[in-house]
């Protein structure tokens, strides 16, 4: 039988959209068309932070609990109004064209591949050579949890405010979180990845008994491991208001540093699709300042 499909329109673009019934996340029954109502209705405040991006899908067509694969070079059967450019490519500098997501439809069709993960480098297509972040992903090791993290978190960010620097945070949707601090200046990607370890080093050194730089896993028992490695040109990282593939549908959730500081203390925080849009509802774009705030790393 064929897949039902329905025609669809979202702001100027037409799109055949299919299977909408179809259980992603049987866990919870969450469907395709409510993966894609919740990517259309948040992309207007996503978009500033993966737009001009070269962007991993991370596609999961038969939902959560069957295969998954990366999707890094952009089909060529994409819609015509897709731009796909070259992005951060393989790490032995081979190049990739990624697909750009730089509107509301693009969203909607990557939705669609039942794309439920949105992963984005630290650099725009137009430069990919310049990061305009530097980024700290914080991975809680076997014994740990997010209120580790939030701990280390509330470190690190006193760290850059002796450097006069400011961070915003997110959940990752998993277990751990990431900080990023805004460049929006021109950086290079080893400035970046250097900065991240030297402040990743000097946290362990500080406190070897929560704190691990090193990412042999053998090595992160009881520990934060804080991957300063995702600042390489060619790794990425899950973006901002990207939902995650786990058993119930999860958010990488911008936070305030208030709650951070309340993670810390011990509580947990997991966000869901219809609580992410409550939340920017409510609070607006809380990661707005990774997109905006102009700042310069010591050396530069």
């Amino acid at each position: 039988m064929a897949p039902e499909k329905v025609e669809v329109e979202v702001g100027e673009r037409k799109l055949m959209l299919s299977n909408l019934d179809k259980i992603l996340y049987p866990e919870t029954g969450f469907t395709k068309a409510q993966v894609i109502d919740y990517y259309v209705r948040i992309a207007p405040t996503m978009l500033d932070h993966i737009r001009d991006r070269g962007i991993t899908l991370i596609r999961f067509p038969d939902g959560v609990d069957g295969n998954s694969f990366f999707s890094k070079r952009c089909v060529d059967w994409r819609p015509d109004w897709l731009p796909a450019e070259v992005g951060p490519g393989h790490s032995d500098g081979r190049a990739i064209e990624y697909c750009c997501l730089n509107e509301v439809a693009a969203l909607a069709w990557t939705a669609n591949l039942a794309a439920l993960e949105i992963h984005s480098p630290m650099a725009r297509v137009g430069d990919i050579e310049s990061p305009t972040m530097v980024v700290f992903d914080l991975d809680p090791g076997p014994g740990t949890s997010i209120v580790e993290c939030c701990q280390v978190a509330l470190d690190i960010r006193a760290v850059l405010d002796t450097l006069d620097l400011s961070a915003v945070a997110k959940t990752s949707g998993s277990k751990g979180m990431q900080l990023y601090v805004p460049l929006n200046t021109p950086h290079t990607h080893q400035h970046a990845s250097s900065f991240a370890k030297a402040l990743a080093q000097l946290l362990e050194k500080q406190a070897p008994d929560r704190v691990v730089s090193n990412m042999a896993k053998k090595l992160r028992a009881k520990k934060i491991f804080i991957d300063w490695s995702q600042n390489s040109r060619h790794k990425t990282t899950v973006a901002p208001y990207s939902m995650r593939a786990k058993p119930a549908p999860t958010v990488s959730a911008p936070i305030s540093w208030d709650e951070v500081a309340q993670g810390a203390d011990g509580e947990m925080l997991s966000f869901g699709p219809l609580d992410v849009l409550a939340r920017v509802e409510q609070d607006g774009d809380l990661f707005a300042a990774a997109a905006t705030v102009k700042q310069e790393l010591p050396g530069s």
